[in-house]
């Protein structure tokens, strides 16, 4: 297995990249290989100002990387040779069997849909993100931002996505599928989850429960959370407010510690024919260690493949 990683991608690189990848390289088995994408000088240089090895890391040189806050489309037709354009050639080219960044995440979303293309039936690709539930486990939310307006039929695929991901990726066996509304009614809510609800509600593609409320979605009721994503950003973002000020007033709890971004690393983009992943801006060398574990994780559960069976 061949993992790359956008060593130039987020805001601390390349140095808590390169802290990432070499914590990753100590857990991952000798069968998965770390192929490096980015500035082999600057690459060279901060392991050695650190002292750090490259022992079994392949480093891909390339001239320039995408920053954080360029406009995606016109950086990839700008920027051949970045980190990001680099690693979706190799992906595309079956060089490597994933390809993960914590960098500019609109450059990843159409960089993974131009270069290794939506698997056939797919109406739109989609992020999710993962939800500590109380009692120990997780759920999962989709979409969290690559969406913004949806339509019903949308929906009822994002069930489809967010189930497939819940049973082969994080073990859940039968995951139980809800539509985030207003009230737990059928005929609630705005145009789009009133027109969802019957479609979702006769689907024999996976376990759907019903609506469920935001207050709710942290409990056990239901696995997979299924949102246009304009809603499940701002849930997102809300959640990590509240984490946030939970760590700034110094409250210990074992609960809320689990909403620590670090230990999830990133999140797959689901609906691509190949494994992207995509990590959080900020994130530090723990975040990028689990980031590349869970690429591995996505890889060997061969998720675009079982997302094309099932839909085709």
């Amino acid at each position: 297995m061949n993992i790359g990683i956008d060593i130039m991608g987020g805001d601390y690189a390349p140095e808590k990249t390169i802290q990432g990848a070499i914590l990753a390289r100590k857990e991952l088995p000798e069968n998965v290989n770390l192929i490096l994408f980015g500035d082999k000088n600057r690459i060279e240089n901060t392991c050695r100002e650190n002292n750090y090895s490259l022992n079994n890391l392949k480093i891909i040189h390339c001239d320039t990387f995408i920053e954080m806050g360029e406009h995606p489309i016109k950086s990839l037709k700008s920027k051949p040779h970045s980190s990001i354009n680099m690693g979706f050639k190799y992906l595309s080219s079956g060089q490597i069997d994933g390809f993960a960044s914590a960098g500019n995440t609109g450059a990843m979303l159409v960089g993974g849909f131009y270069s290794v293309k939506s698997i056939s039936g797919v109406i739109r690709p989609c992020i999710s993100s993962i939800l500590p539930k109380e009692k120990g486990d997780f759920g999962l939310l989709l979409d969290v931002g690559a969406n913004a307006d949806c339509k019903p039929d949308v929906l009822y695929q994002f069930g489809i996505l967010g189930s497939l991901f819940a049973e082969h990726v994080l073990g859940i066996e039968s995951p139980k599928v809800a539509l985030l509304n207003l009230g737990e009614e059928k005929t609630k809510g705005n145009l789009l989850t009133q027109a969802a609800y019957p479609i979702m509600e006769g689907s024999i593609d996976y376990n759907f429960i019903g609506n469920i409320e935001s207050r709710d979605i942290f409990e056990h009721t239901c696995d997979v959370v299924v949102c246009d994503g304009f809603t499940g950003n701002i849930v997102l973002k809300q959640a990590e407010a509240f984490y946030k000020l939970i760590k700034n007033r110094k409250i210990q709890d074992d609960y809320f510690d689990r909403f620590n971004y670090e230990n999830y690393g990133g999140t797959p983009i689901l609906g691509l024919n190949k494994t992207v992943i995509i990590g959080h801006g900020i994130s530090n060398e723990i975040a990028i260690k689990n980031m590349i574990i869970l690429t591995k994780d996505v890889i060997e559960a061969n998720l675009p493949e079982k997302i094309n069976q099932t839909l085709n």
